[in-house]
């Protein structure tokens, strides 16, 4: 239903005046006629139209941003505790007790320091007094070391591959090459494919990769291997003792001893 338009007469009898005829039927706007005797006012038009609102909120604020606070703010944020009791911690690390939290500001400010939410979830909080920009430096500089720590441990596996009749240059290429990535700290994966009646060269080609692993020496140690199907491989990994060894600068010869050396010549 469109739209429509009625005339009321008491006592409430409906009289059409003109038959009633389909009109164009728009969804966002409703418009109501309606006549009476009753009322001094030839007619009443009312348009009504719904407008839903939402609002973000963070954490229950009463803000009208929607931008959440950053882990820096919400750390400093002593208004965001609701509790008038707090757990102090001071600047030294001593446990204070439970106080007010005015008086935890107050000694906070008395120090020139930042009074920091440690466990806001806590009954009661616990905060601390602290330089919070050191506090912060402290953890980026710790978090940086423990990336410096995981990517020197992790190996990257590097691959060689070889035919089982490889000439001395490109041999001796792939020699340099596996050295090179043991030294870094990657492990060498060294291949030798085996194609149609090359399989009749298998130990052709184990006795070319037990020469590649002697000739490596005690950089690498071995892993694993398989001289069983038709790729044939075995894995080296970096002998840490002897690569670290291998890192360290040259020792400089003393001084004295090589005056007597020179004197005796």
């Amino acid at each position: 239903m469109a739209g429509f338009t009625s005339t009321f007469h008491h006592p409430f009898k409906l009289h059409l005046s003109k038959p009633l005829r389909s009109l164009p039927f728009h969804p966002n706007l409703f418009t109501l006629h309606l006549r009476s005797p009753a009322t001094r006012s030839p007619s009443v038009s009312s348009t009504t139209t719904a407008t839903t609102v939402i609002v973000s909120r963070y954490g229950g604020g009463g803000g009208s941003s929607g931008k959440p606070k950053s882990n820096d703010e919400q750390a400093l944020d002593i208004s965001s505790i609701r509790s008038d009791k707090v757990r102090l911690i001071d600047q030294q690390q001593n446990m204070v007790g439970i106080v007010s939290k005015g008086e935890a500001l107050q000694m906070a400010d008395n120090a020139e320091l930042d009074l920091v939410i440690l466990s806001p979830d806590a009954d009661p909080p616990v905060v601390r007094i602290m330089d919070y920009n050191k506090y912060r430096y402290e953890l980026q500089k710790k978090k940086r070391e423990q990336q410096k720590k995981s990517l020197a441990s992790r190996m990257d596996l590097k691959e060689l591959k070889m035919g089982y009749n490889i000439d001395v240059h490109d041999y001796s290429v792939r020699l340099k090459a596996a050295k090179k990535f043991l030294k870094d700290g990657d492990k060498v994966k060294i291949i030798v494919n085996l194609k149609g009646r090359e399989n009749d060269f298998r130990n052709n080609a184990i006795e070319l990769i037990r020469r590649f692993q002697n000739d490596v020496g005690e950089l690498a140690v071995e892993e694993n291997k398989n001289f069983r199907d038709r790729n044939i491989f075995i894995i080296l990994v970096p002998n840490k003792a002897v690569v670290q060894k291998a890192q360290e600068p040259p020792k400089k010869k003393d001084k004295s001893t090589a005056n007597e050396v020179s004197a005796g010549v």
